[in-house]
């Protein structure tokens, strides 16, 4: 993609006794995450590709891959499980694709909260906690692979949200190890307000190599899913259970018929073909609560973890599998064309707007809503699937939404801005001059960085210049 870099060979030499992997097909591999979820970044991305995978084992690996590449002019991009999807870690200028998978210690844990590397898995870090009744407060659905150092760069919340809210609310991170991209790198132990500095950054300004992360206690969760006639009826039925306090839940989603019976294959057995879901896990001792407040709402609960069979259960996959982005890969297996758009609803009225963009895009926009915490209000999050026709056609949908008042987090830019607000994160572009001087990490995704003339509001997409 990119023409070679005449530092590559220095660094090789440099790091000659680390892990390097210059294999074309498993760096192609190494340098990809889920930007497929869109046509739009799959007919830019798709070519992309980095020069050299180094995994590096110890903090003192990262420093000395960081030294190399800054003494050479090599761009690093920050990997770790590459479970995102907007293109968060395709290294659009080549360079060295920087492999955190190998750190992974949990290196402490107390009341409260829990140390470990940035590599290590979430589900590994439960696994950890769990045996002193503590779990992590928020993870995405990819779980069982994705990574905590990715998850706080790239993600934004997930399960867990509709009680904790988001990853940028304060006290969701509590410190984070940071490593610059200088001379002489510099670990920066980060904490408070300096946090926003690096969450959801991308890695344009720093390497996290090691967090610290609240628990809360743990609970065997009850998967939960109870059916509706309309997806207007499921949608205002967990609108309503979300601002239930004494209701403790960690998942809380809405799905429109006929996803949840085309897409839920392993569910379908529970579903109606034009039944709209709501998906719940639910505190085991608060399951009774949860069945009073669905009998008073009509809500058919077609599914109940704790009172299905053993032999019922086997194979099912868990609830938060069937939530935020996982609904849509799980469409994506079924049907190709399909996407989907992420936006907000915002408080105080997101089921009138709901209820709107419902009936403007009927089985256009089949709906998905997933209810959080935001600003400390309950409201809910769209992730529609989308049946894509053209990218024309997609812009307007994304133009239809804003001008109605919902803000669309737009997961067909590769952007920092594009993706996000529309506008420049001073905070973290001051940042990344005072820790990237030359502009090295993550090339191509912080707008501000390339082109701070760029004109949010102009028709066509920011395009990196290695890309044109």
């Amino acid at each position: 993609m990119t023409d070679v870099n005449p530092g590559l060979e220095p660094v090789r030499k440099a790091l000659q006794d680390l892990s390097i992997e210059d294999n074309p097909a498993i760096v192609k591999q190494k340098s990809r995450d889920f930007f497929w979820y869109s046509p739009v970044l799959k007919k830019q991305l798709d070519r992309v590709t980095g020069d050299l995978v180094v995994t590096p084992r110890t903090e003192d690996e990262v420093i000395r891959v960081l030294k190399a590449c800054f003494e050479h002019d090599v761009p690093v991009t920050v990997r770790g499980a590459g479970t995102g999807n907007y293109g968060q870690a395709m290294p659009l200028a080549g360079g060295v694709v920087l492999n955190l998978a190998e750190l992974n210690k949990i290196k402490e844990i107390g009341p409260g909260r829990v140390v470990c590397e940035a590599g290590a898995l979430i589900s590994a870090i439960d696994d950890a906690t769990r045996p002193g009744g503590q779990e992590l407060r928020l993870h995405p659905s990819t779980y069982r692979t994705a990574t905590i150092g990715g998850f706080i760069a790239g993600g934004s919340g997930g399960i867990g949200s509709i009680r904790w809210g988001g990853l940028r609310d304060l006290g969701n991170v509590i410190s984070a190890r940071v490593i610059t991209m200088e001379a002489e790198p510099r670990i920066l132990d980060m904490t408070g307000a300096d946090l926003a500095k690096v969450l959801h950054a991308y890695g344009t300004n720093g390497v996290i190599t090691e967090v610290e992360m609240p628990l809360t206690a743990a609970y065997d969760w009850v998967d939960v899913i109870a059916g509706f006639d309309t997806f207007m009826d499921a949608a205002r039925f967990a609108d309503a259970l979300g601002m239930q306090d004494g209701i403790l839940l960690k998942e809380l989603g809405v799905i429109s018929a006929p996803i949840p019976h085309d897409y839920f294959l392993r569910h379908r057995k529970y579903l109606r073909p034009d039944q709209s879901v709501c998906v719940m896990m639910v505190a085991p001792f608060a399951m009774p609560a949860l069945a009073a407040f669905a009998e008073h709402r009509k809500a058919d609960l077609v599914y109940r973890a704790d009172t299905a069979e053993a032999d019922e259960k086997k194979g099912l996959p868990p609830v938060f599998e069937l939530s935020w982005n996982h609904t849509t890969l799980r469409g994506l297996r079924v049907d190709s064309t399909i996407t989907y758009l992420q936006i907000l609803y915002p408080y105080p009225d997101q089921m009138k707007k709901v209820d709107a963009m419902t009936k403007l895009f009927g089985d256009e926009l089949p709906g998905h809503l997933e209810f959080v915490r935001f600003d400390g209000n309950v409201t809910c999050f769209g992730l529609p699937v989308v049946r894509y026709t053209s990218d024309e056609r997609l812009e307007e949908i994304i133009r239809l939404h804003e001008e109605a008042g919902c803000p669309v987090f737009n997961p067909h830019r590769y952007t920092l801005e594009e993706g996000g607000m529309k506008q420049t994160d001073e905070q973290q572009l001051a940042f990344k001059r005072e820790s990237d001087p030359k502009g090295l990490l993550n090339p191509g995704k912080m707008i501000a960085w390339d082109d701070p003339d760029f004109d949010f509001s102009a028709d066509g997409p920011f395009l990196f210049q290695g890309l044109r």
